[in-house]
């Protein structure tokens, strides 16, 4: 690449994977935070977009040249089949990082190790048309290879402390990645295929290069004492100090930490509409540091290709992604420890099956029959308009039109709101005749209705033999309340 176009061009050199030396800078970052974690899929899809092009491999390679990589998927344990993609991001509630300017700042207290406070499974179909975040409480009670049950979040914590003393700090966070990995793996019966994991200082690039990020709350909130969050009711954005206090409230929230979860995924949902804004997607040098800020903030595995994820997502709407949690019974207790109870391990298993499933490609439908000559058809005509005379009105149309009307009379009821072409099984070619002079009508197969005559039902909407029925008004489908949270959706939550 020419030196004035080179990804680390302008920067000082490094001294290590990850670290520059010309200026003095925080440790270097191992915890990391998935609150954020959106940025791994949204700081891409702009690249989506232009993947074909010389400025998408551009992008690209300037990932890939600052992203910081880590041995995280295991050779065994990690088991499952398909084309599918499953990215598993990490969160760590690690401070190490942070100045005390900044603890006292954000009032992230001490550094509490090195436990996963947020994990989230992304999953993303082979055609890549829609993405599925699944988060997981960090009291999940589960199953730990090698250490029995216990809480989720500790999994890494024990691959971590599991390394031999001389081992070097990457080298026990592959461990403890490599150990969530296979308990993720053996929990949801898939293979995990990348990782990633997002640290708490990168969470300000972010929110700064995006502009910060919409939520709307149902109702005020003063967390002073814990988390530091005061926000005030209704739709806001939010970024910096005041967005980490949101994603980290869980005191005074009736969900306590599940309602935390919902947090989080309502600003990686705010933070992904902004990715596939025209502000974003028409602006190539906040397109360079939106990935710029991302893969300075991430350490994913040796294996995951930024621009190749990107192509396979290059077909996703803010509609099509959505969040869920893991099935669980909430909050409980084993023993002394307060944990969140998991469903049992079939629904648990069935729920990811479900998720995986590739959809099932529905049979091409057939084509509608060409409508009968209008001499052909036999027409029984009832009123059940309300309106008196209207079918021997109705008949008298259709006569001059070329039918042959049966019979006309009243319906076995005045209260049809909507017009009616009742026929046969095998007379659908009777009934488009009559459908296409009375466009707007419904039609079905009835079981009464005798072979070789179409029953022409007129209801309130019916306006004449020729002219289109009212317009009904549309009936919107209630969502179920077990329904996925979409990146799209902006309601309010706690």
């Amino acid at each position: 690449m020419p030196p004035r176009l080179a990804p680390r061009a302008g920067l000082p050199p490094r001294s290590r994977a990850g670290a520059r030396t010309a200026e003095p800078a925080p440790p270097v970052r191992r915890g990391r935070r998935a609150v954020v974690a959106g940025r791994v899929i949204a700081a891409v899809l702009s690249v989506a977009l232009l993947a074909g092009s010389g400025w998408g491999w551009y992008l690209g390679r300037v990932a890939d040249a600052t992203v910081n990589r880590t041995d995280a998927i295991p050779a065994e344990g990690n088991d499952g089949a398909g084309e599918a993609m499953n990215l598993l991001l990490v969160g760590s509630d690690s401070r190490s990082s942070l100045t005390e300017e900044q603890l006292a700042e954000l009032q992230a207290g001490t550094d509490s190790g090195v436990n996963t406070d947020t994990m989230i499974l992304v999953h993303v179909p082979a055609n890549g048309a829609r993405a599925s975040f699944v988060s997981f409480p960090r009291d999940s009670y589960v199953e730990i290879p090698g250490h029995g049950m216990d809480k989720l979040n500790a999994a890494y914590a024990y691959g971590y402390a599991g390394v031999d003393a001389g081992a070097s700090e990457n080298q026990k966070q592959a461990v403890g990645a490599q150990l969530l990995v296979q308990t993720i793996s053996r929990l949801s019966g898939l293979e995990i295929d990348h990782y990633a994991e997002v640290d708490l200082l990168g969470f300000f690039n972010l929110t700064s290069v995006v502009g910060g990020v919409e939520v709307n709350l149902c109702n005020a909130v003063d967390d002073s004492r814990w988390s530091g969050a005061v926000l005030p009711a209704g739709p806001q954005v939010i970024s910096g100090a005041d967005a980490l206090k949101f994603v980290r409230q869980r005191h005074g929230l009736p969900g306590g930490d599940l309602d935390r979860i919902v947090r989080q995924q309502v600003f990686i949902a705010g933070v992904l509409r902004q990715m596939l804004s025209d502000e974003v997607l028409l602006d190539l040098g906040k397109q360079r540091e939106l990935v710029e800020a991302a893969a300075e903030s991430l350490t994913v595995d040796k294996n995951l290709n930024l621009l190749q994820l990107a192509e396979q997502m290059q077909s996703v709407t803010a509609g099509s992604i959505d969040f869920q949690t893991v099935p669980n019974l909430g909050p409980d207790t084993e023993g002394s420890m307060s944990i969140v109870r998991l469903e049992d391990a079939d629904t648990v298993l069935e729920f990811f099956a479900d998720l995986s499933a590739e959809p099932e490609e529905a049979p091409e439908a057939a084509a509608p029959p060409a409508p009968a000559d209008p001499s052909d058809v036999s027409v029984a005509v009832f009123n059940g308009s309300g309106t008196s005379g209207l079918a021997a009105k109705a008949q008298g149309e259709l006569e001059a039109g070329g039918f042959s009307v049966a019979s006309a009379g009243n319906a076995d009821s005045s209260d049809y709101e909507q017009t009616e072409i009742r026929h046969a099984e095998g007379d659908e070619a009777l009934a488009a005749a009559v459908a296409a002079v009375v466009p707007g009508a419904v039609t079905k197969v009835g079981d009464d209705v005798p072979s070789g005559t179409v029953q022409l039902v007129l209801g309130s909407d019916f306006n004449g033999i020729g002219q289109a029925t009212d317009a009904q008004a549309p009936e919107a489908p209630a969502a179920p309340s077990d329904a996925p949270r979409t990146a799209a959706d902006t309601g309010c939550i706690n």
